[in-house]
């Protein structure tokens, strides 16, 4: 292998024991048992374990962040807004598992790169803008647009991790019974509810 790519496949395989048994439990030994490399090898690339988990996370973050900020600024209305966004969070767990559990768990590092809550906390403070300019278009006080968007982002972010393991109903049922609750509340909520942007890859509804 060349130098990136052994860089790229000892991240895979960094990825893949992190999720599997946290950072505590992993080792170096056992990354470069897995990627079939020398330990020193690790070393060469990212100068140890904490520092070869930086790398992981930053990137699990960067890739959550771009696919759930790429849904709010999309310029759709505000309801369609909070469901691509809650399709986004599931459809990142749904196809990089591995990636989300890295991120949910908690480790020693955690602070210094990054962890789940400071990064629902940045997807918080740009759901913020959308939610004052809609709370003004309602008459209600924008000044509580961080509140509540620490509260729907946060009841996304709860309902993906237990989504992780669950699995059912699929991302789209799940998505819309969220924006059930999130756009209707519990006095009104849909008994079936669904995505009035449709379903993922399907036409959208009218």
């Amino acid at each position: 292998m060349t130098g990136p790519q052994r860089r790229e496949q000892l991240l895979d395989v960094g990825r893949s024991l992190f999720a599997e048994k946290g950072y505590e439990a992993t080792s170096v030994e056992e990354i470069a048992a897995r990627a079939e490399v020398s330990k020193p090898v690790v070393y060469e690339h990212f100068g140890g374990k904490e520092g070869l988990y930086a790398v992981v996370v930053d990137r699990e973050i960067r890739a959550l962040l771009d696919e759930i900020t790429g849904a709010l600024t999309s310029g759709a209305s505000s309801r369609v807004l909070v469901e691509q966004a809650a399709l986004g969070l599931l459809g990142y767990i749904e196809h990089s598992t591995d990636g989300f559990r890295v991120l949910v768990r908690d480790s020693p590092v955690a602070a210094s790169t990054g962890s789940f809550a400071s990064l629902i906390g940045e997807v918080a403070s740009q759901v913020e803008h959308l939610l004052a300019a809609e709370f003004t278009r309602r008459d209600l006080d924008p000044e509580t647009a961080p509140m509540y968007a620490q509260m729907l982002v946060g009841m996304v972010a709860l309902t993906g991790q237990w989504w992780l393991d669950a699995r059912r109903p699929d991302r789209a049922d799940v998505a819309a019974h969220v924006v059930n609750l999130a756009w209707n509340g519990l006095a009104a909520l849909q008994t079936e509810p669904r995505l009035i942007s449709g379903r993922p890859g399907a036409t959208p509804a009218t």
